[in-house]
């Protein structure tokens, strides 16, 4: 007869031992736990898991980091990882007007960059609000509260825009030990000494919580290669960008044979997985860094990270939602920002700090057939900030031109006013 067993009081490494020793014994998961009393997790870590090796025994203990106090430049670097897990600060629903800002050249001229950035951010709020409840009344029948949370994410969703990257978030990372060590280990290297310092105190204070699984020995030839990777590959940085492209492995012959599994496919639910092996979809497009940020968050793939410079210019969106007097400042604004930008003379790594998330970045994406279904799906919703829905689109049309076989549930209706969107939301059940 079968047995079931849940064991969530245990610590990470504790979990991990207790899995681990299912790989070399046949009893059950309860002699298991005596053993941990008996023997303790940390013992066993250091002799089986970094002594000999067997990095698997660590995918099995997880753990929590919560870090706060970074730029968005450093959250993003965190997030770049296949495996991340974990949330953020919305900068589609909080007032951001009071996070601190990272000035790594602490200058003059670098300050008044961020002051005036900040100056537009603070100083418009309420006459965008004031314009979105002229075009947006509410009705009779709208709560006021909702109606109210749903005016000002919208006013988010267009003020965000004009934040510079160096504007302070915070993020937690849910992670197994050896992904935590694997992603560390590289980003101890990172370009940014900002993002270098945290990945150095996080490797700290997870050796001093978990010894036994962070003790590696730091290896000559393999730091190096680390350093030269990380270094010189960080950035997706094309000699020409597009503003959309779309390239595929997938054969048609070989979609053809799911014909009725590609036709029966309900709303709601992915492809299934196998379907991976017919394999990728490359798409290669412009976007502002603020909804770069979203489509980041999808990690079944690769997601370049693209270098935030002012070559491409501002996202046209957030101006075009701005009241006329507004939208002229902002003009002006953004040309001044531009050359004072420029004048800083910082190295483009660092000249990230000072932009602000309307402008454009060039990206690439590359998932597995059943991963990119998802992304054009989910991001076509009228939920999804308006910029990263029309790329969306575009997934859509390139996958329906080139694969007439391949129903797909994107929703391509028109942008619209929804007081729903207050309702998107934590609340403290009364």
């Amino acid at each position: 007869m079968h047995k079931i067993f849940l064991y969530d009081e245990f610590k990470p490494q504790d979990i991990a031992m207790m899995q681990a020793l299912y790989s070399r014994s046949p009893l059950s998961v309860e002699e298991h736990v005596k053993k941990v009393h008996q023997t303790g997790s940390g013992n066993f870590m250091e002799r089986f898991y970094v002594g000999y090796g067997h990095a698997s025994i660590a995918d099995c203990g997880s753990t929590t980091l919560f870090i706060e106090g970074i730029s968005m430049l450093a959250d993003k670097a965190v997030q770049d990882w296949p495996m991340y897990s974990g949330q953020e600060c919305s900068t589609r629903y909080i007032d951001m007007s009071k996070q601190p800002i990272i000035d790594p050249l602490k200058s003059h001229e670098s300050k008044k960059i961020l002051d005036d950035w900040m100056a537009f951010y603070l100083g418009n709020m309420e006459k965008v609000v004031g314009h979105l409840r002229g075009l947006y009344p509410r009705k009779l029948e709208e709560d006021e509260k909702m109606y109210e949370k749903a005016i000002h994410a919208r006013a988010f969703d267009i003020l965000r825009g004009f934040l510079p990257a160096g504007m302070t978030t915070q993020l937690s990372w849910h992670t197994n030990l050896r992904q935590a060590y694997d992603k560390l280990s590289l980003l101890r290297h990172h370009p940014l000494a900002e993002t270098r310092e945290i990945a150095e105190e996080m490797l700290k204070k997870l050796k001093e919580k978990y010894p036994q699984s962070f003790s590696h020995p730091h290896i000559g030839e393999q730091e190096e290669y680390r350093c030269f990777a990380v270094r010189n590959y960080n950035y997706f940085e094309p000699k020409k960008s597009k503003d959309f492209a779309f390239k595929t492995t997938v054969k048609k012959g070989e979609l053809n044979k799911y014909k009725h599994l590609l036709e029966s496919r309900p709303p709601r639910i992915g492809l299934p997985h196998f379907l991976t092996e017919l394999g990728q979809a490359t798409f290669d497009f412009r976007l502002d860094f603020g909804s770069f940020r979203d489509i980041q968050r999808h990690r079944n793939g690769v997601c370049r990270m693209p270098l935030l410079t002012t070559k491409l210019g501002f996202e046209r969106w957030y101006l075009e939602q701005l009241p006329g007097a507004v939208r002229a400042d902002a003009d002006e604004l953004i040309e001044k920002q531009t050359k004072a930008i420029a004048a800083l003379g910082a190295t483009p790594e660092v000249s990230q700090y000072y932009i602000a998330m309307g402008f454009q970045v060039a990206c690439r994406v590359t998932y597995g057939l059943p991963a990119a279904v998802y992304v054009a799906e989910l991001r076509s919703n009228k939920t999804v900030h308006p910029t990263l829905r029309k790329i969306a689109h575009q997934m859509t049309g390139a996958f329906r031109k080139k694969f007439p076989i391949l129903k797909l549930h994107s929703d391509l209706n028109p942008d619209d006013w929804d007081v729903r969107r207050g309702l998107a939301d934590i609340t403290e059940r009364k």
